[in-house]
């Protein structure tokens, strides 16, 4: 502290030598600033974030004063942890004992609020603050001229109306979703709205003594108006953002300067990013001028996705909120502008607008760089700019430190709008291959590019806070994707990654909408229904042979049974091992194989169930278990009774694998539910064999079976219908759309019931649902009646030749 003392006294008696000749020999703003040994850029991101610390102090004041207690941890926590980290290392080269008080007092404030908000503590902490960010103020005021100092809070007041204008955004977006977690996200970038206006005109009072009469009105009177705007929450962000920009040329005026360019010196492979999105824009802005705006949304779109896609990582790290903020502007509303051919002038101003925020995350990146000798973020020096460099991406793993929500928790209408995203994405993709295959890779290009910046961004907002790497694995495989039509890349590859961006895309909406309800029900159901099926089958069989042992007096030949069911069990196990295996090491080929084990499952499901219908009648059952018993007590062979039990138990653990796996593969994050159905249904089979053997009780095998039968056609029509979209999936099938015809389920319901919106999953399901109503119709109304008829006409013959003997 002693150390930290003299190099502060030292600093102010240079300060002091150097201001006694500031008039002879030093005129020029930036020596001025070179005197304190930070840049132009650095004086300035100090000077508006310490305004925007002072915003939100002002606003926790005026809901203290109004005792107002909402949302003040939020609006504590916006300076402590958003902006006083990107400022840190400028405020202690300029005053460390400063800077460690106002730390102290902005760490102190949230955490007096969380633990007890109406602690009087809470507002000497923040009285506190504002002294602390005022003595900031006067060392910069004092240490410069009185133009310079009119330059820096002009530039500052620029900053923040245009924070302001954001926050209005971004509260008219968030307002209009009805959840209580949006509506809070609202009012908290409302209230930012009015701090930041209220802010602008502390500056503004500053400056107007060195205003001319009328330039100083003119800026009062829009002041007045923005005022208006939010008073009367007007959706009219467009008058907005033209009061802002009028405001700003009357700074400009009044001090006779432009905006102040940055010389950041930025890693060089980074620098290559900022340089072509300065190029694009301007390309976008000449297209305008032609009056080509689909050009000019071309640019804006390489501007974004070819570059700062690849600038989002670094700048995340160094301010998450500017990483946002810019993603925002290029990605959705720059580029809306240019769709709804706004006139030139707003385009012009927002782009400008952009540019400047580039170079506040450009000077931020430079100071990041300058503190930490090791920077991760590099690219290697053959950049090509139409291609997207995935090192670059990766380098955003593990960096994001916002918000974290658990699967599922976003609100309805997020739910809702992913969905749509999602369908909106699919016909895109599928439309690529389309495309792809007629040559046209430029608009196989364009397509790609519109299935993410216009679809799959959107679902990055509920979907980053849930699962950011995964995000950012989407955002990598979006761009592979992009860079396989971009090198004309054979069409299987192109299919390849397809397949990989339509998984993901389940795999977003999973984590999007949570498993539900309904969908774990049909998950705990099905697994139910196929173990006790299964188990249901083996064990009558079983009690069968055991009950005619034991009523032929040849108990001798039990423990030969037990062993051949054990023998099946142990094999059914290592059969489940080995299917895990296989799927294991399939890698890509994953999808193929869980298409096939589907395909698989219901040819086996199919078969079982027309089998079991055929031996619904009690006593055709019983007198198929009394043949095979009676064939292995004829043969003397212990080895007879260990092979018929082994085999009747593992026919069913084989199919209950082959079952598993497919239900397995499509009940995603509801394993637990399929578990549960598995114990239970066993536990259920063990009291049916009780009831069997001690109880001596019958069971209605006819309605047994008949619903089994009846839930084994659900599921295969469940499994075929899954199948057939995975083999979509993979390119090997075409896909017809029939999103407006067909119900869109939720992903999980959809995997549950394999109700799919294309014409050739439901067209497959249909055809297999009338196979079985037929079949059923058959087996249970038509053989039967066909039955009764010749039964009938036997029992006439027969009378008939009773009557001719009696007459005999």
């Amino acid at each position: 502290m002693v150390n930290l003392l003299v190099t502060f006294i030292l600093l102010l008696l240079i300060v002091n030598i150097l201001f006694s000749s500031v008039n002879n020999v030093l005129a020029q703003y930036s020596t001025s600033i070179e005197n304190l040994a930070i840049s132009n850029e650095d004086l300035l991101l100090l000077n508006i974030n310490l305004n925007r610390m002072d915003a939100q102090i002002d606003i926790l004041l005026n809901k203290i004063n109004t005792n107002n207690n909402s949302l003040l941890f939020e609006h504590a926590y916006i300076p402590h942890s958003i902006i006083f980290p990107s400022i840190k290392p400028v405020a202690i080269s300029i005053d460390g004992e400063l800077t460690t008080n106002l730390e102290n007092k902005l760490t102190d404030i949230p955490l007096q609020i969380r633990s007890t908000p109406d602690s009087p503590i809470i507002l000497t902490e923040i009285i506190d603050s504002k002294n602390i960010i005022d003595d900031f103020y006067s060392k910069l005021k004092n240490t410069l001229s009185a133009q310079d100092f009119s330059i820096l809070e002009s530039q500052t007041m620029s900053y923040l109306l245009r924070d302001a204008h954001n926050s209005y955004g971004l509260y008219l977006n968030s307002s209009k979703i009805a959840d209580t977690n949006a509506a809070n996200f609202a009012m908290i970038d409302y209230e930012n709205t009015r701090g930041l206006v209220n802010q602008s005109n502390t500056i503004f009072e500053i400056l107007k003594p060195n205003m001319t009469d009328a330039k100083s009105k003119e800026i009062e009177y829009f002041i007045t108006d923005l005022n208006t705007i939010i008073d009367s929450k007007s959706d009219n962000t467009q008058e907005f953002s033209t009061i802002v920009s009028a405001i700003e040329n009357d700074l400009n005026e009044s001090n006779n300067i432009r905006m102040q360019s940055t010389t950041s010196k930025v890693d060089p492979s980074l620098q290559v990013y900022y340089d072509n999105i300065d190029i694009l824009l301007d390309n976008a802005i000449s297209s305008i001028q032609n009056g080509n705006y689909l050009a000019a949304d071309k640019n804006v779109s390489a501007a974004y996705l070819d570059n700062y896609e690849y600038l989002e990582a670094p700048i995340e790290e160094v301010n998450s909120t500017l990483m946002l903020q810019i993603e925002t502007n290029m990605r959705e509303n720059l580029r809306a502008l240019i769709k709804n051919q706004t006139s030139l002038a707003d385009i012009e101003a927002y782009i400008s607008n952009i540019k400047d925020d580039l170079e506040i995350s450009k000077q931020l990146l430079s100071t990041a760089s300058g503190a930490q000798s090791n920077n991760n973020f590099t690219i290697p020096s053959s950049f090509v700019t139409n291609t997207a460099n995935i090192d670059s991406l990766k380098q955003g793993f593990g960096i994001y430190t916002g918000e974290r929500r658990s699967m599922g928790e976003t609100s309805e209408d997020f739910k809702g709008q992913v969905r749509n995203d999602i369908d909106t994405i699919r016909v895109k993709l599928d439309e690529v291959i389309a495309v792809y295959n007629q040559n046209d890779s430029s608009q196989a290009l364009a397509t790609a590019r519109s299935a993410y910046l216009d679809s799959y961004e959107n679902i990055e907002i509920p979907l980053r806070p849930i699962d950011p790497d995964f995000t950012l694995d989407m955002e990598i495989k979006f761009a592979e994707f992009r860079n396989l039509i971009t090198s004309n890349a054979p069409p299987d590859q192109v299919v390849s990654k397809i397949a990989e961006l339509k998984s993901g895309l389940d795999e977003s909406e999973r984590f999007v909408s949570g498993i539900g309800v309904v969908a774990p029900a049909i998950a705990f159901s099905s697994s139910f229904s196929i173990i006790f099926r299964e188990g249901l089958e083996a064990a009558l069989i079983l009690g069968a042979i055991l009950t005619y042992l034991e009523a032929s007096r040849n108990e001798k030949y039990k423990k030969h049974v037990y062993a051949g069911v054990a023998l099946a069990i142990a094999l059914t196990a290592v059969t489940w091992v080995i299917a895990e295996f296989i799927i294991e090491i399939s890698g890509a080929q994953r999808e193929l194989i869980e298409a096939i084990a589907g395909i698989s499952a219901v040819a086996v499901l199919f078969w079982v169930s027309f089998w079991v219908l055929n031996k619904i009648e009690t006593k055709k059952w019983i007198e198929f278990v009394k043949a095979k018993v009676w064939q292995a007590t004829t043969t003397g062979s212990f080895m007879v009774f260990v092979l018929l039990s082994f085999f009747t138990v593992y026919r069913e653990g084989f199919e209950t694998v082959l079952f598993y796996q497919a239900l397995f593969s499509f009940a995603k994050y509801m394993e637990l539910y399929v578990l549960a159905g598995l114990i239970v249904g066993m536990a259920v089979i063990i009291a049916v064999v009780f009831i069997i053997r001690k109880l001596g009780k019958k069971l209605p095998l006819r309605v047994l079976f008949g619903l089994t039968m009846g839930v084994g056609a659900f599921m295969s029509i469940t499994f075929l219908g899954n199948a057939l979209r995975e083999f979509q999936e993979l390119g090997w099938i075409p896909t017809t759309h029939l999103l407006s015809i067909i119900p869109r389920f939720d992903i999980n319901v959809a995997t549950m019931t394999g109700i799919h919106p294309t014409l050739e999953t439901v067209l497959g399901q249909v055809i297999l649902l009338a196979i079985y109503l037929a079949g059923s119709l058959y087996i249970l109304i038509i053989q039967p009646r066909r039955q009764q008829v010749i039964a009938s006409m036997r029992k006439s013959v027969g009378d008939k030749d009773k009557k001719v003997q009696k007459g005999g």
